[in-house]
């Protein structure tokens, strides 16, 4: 019983030591976002709350925190409710499988790539619950696209993992990275590295694909309705998921924590390190994206999901898969 205890115990200080920074972490990707943005329009940015404005993401916890939480009385209450901790929760639990480094795991399973797949794939879920349960045209209209969005997105996404998944012959995220020892993926698979970006953004609802959020057509969204600390968890899962997208990127394609050179200033900086640089990066690449392009329309959208990025990433993969079964490359297990 005792041995049980500990092993509740132990477990619980990893989540946390997972989680915790995680959710510091988060907040500082929403400061970042914004300076970046502000940077580009010559702006200051958030640059008052804390040393360069660090602290402006807490202050804007602490005012949802202490805001009243509405819930319509036309509402479905206990959807309307659950929408925001099922968006929150399915974008943190993902984190599990994600390497940080060869040790520095959480949970290390031989399908990390399909879990992975698999919860983003769940986070449609609370979208459509708060769009539903609102009972409002807008949020409703909002959800709607939002599903309809990343379930496009989310086809391209796969077929692309299959790409990387044939060079490697493994679904665990480790031997992804330690494949990429000799040559990060993004080198032979470039097309397929610019078109899981571009997914990624439709995927996180991210501009130039915010459409289920177009503030000129459908007020806010799946979130009208939503205020106080049920607003900051659709908010909180968002950027998790971006997160998640930008670590997913860095595991596929830029080598997780492996540093990209092995000489002398680049090997001394420590793996997780390498992984939070990687992460950044693409994220910093997702905040321009954001400040640089204008929206999508809504038929667009969908046409580049299936009518373009879909063949692609088909087309692909048969050019992957005869390419190594010609030169006998097909990874041996």
């Amino acid at each position: 019983m005792q041995e049980y205890i500990n092993l509740i115990i132990l477990e619980t200080y990893k989540i946390l030591f997972l989680l915790v920074p995680l959710l510091v972490f988060v907040a500082m990707i929403v400061w970042l976002d914004r300076r970046v943005w502000a940077f580009v329009q010559k702006r200051r940015g958030p640059n008052v709350v804390g040393p360069f404005g660090l602290l402006q993401s807490l202050a804007d916890a602490l005012k949802y925190i202490f805001k009243e939480i509405i819930i319509p009385a036309s509402s479905n209450k206990v959807i309307f409710i659950l929408a925001p901790i099922v968006t929150m929760t399915l974008a943190l639990i993902a984190w599990a499988v994600i390497p940080f480094s060869e040790t520095q795991v959480l949970a290390n399973i031989n399908v990390g790539i399909l879990y992975l797949f698999a919860v983003s794939s769940l986070g449609v879920y609370g979208i459509i619950m708060g769009g539903w349960a609102s009972n409002s045209k807008y949020p409703f209209l909002g959800s709607i696209r939002s599903a309809a969005q990343m379930v496009s997105y989310e086809v391209s996404i796969g077929i692309i993992i299959i790409n990387v998944l044939l060079c490697v012959g493994s679904l665990n995220l480790k031997d992804i990275v330690l494949a990429q020892q000799n040559i990060w993926f993004v080198v032979p698979l470039f097309p397929m590295f610019v078109i899981f970006f571009i997914s990624a953004l439709a995927e996180t609802n991210r501009p130039p694909f915010d459409l289920p959020e177009a503030e000129s057509e459908l007020v806010a969204g799946y979130q009208t309705e939503y205020s106080g600390m049920m607003y900051a968890m659709f908010w909180l899962g968002e950027y998790a998921n971006i997160l998640l997208m930008c670590a997913m990127g860095t595991i596929l394609f830029l080598g997780g924590w492996l540093s990209p050179i092995q000489i002398f200033p680049f090997n001394m900086i420590s793996e997780p390190l390498w992984m939070i640089f990687k992460i950044l990066f693409l994220f910093i690449l997702f905040a321009l994206v954001k400040a640089i392009v204008p929206r999508y329309r809504y038929d667009q959208l969908m046409k580049l999901g299936w009518k373009i990025f879909l063949p692609l990433s088909l087309i692909w993969v048969v050019l992957t898969a005869s390419y190594l079964f010609y030169f006998d490359l097909l990874p041996k297990n």
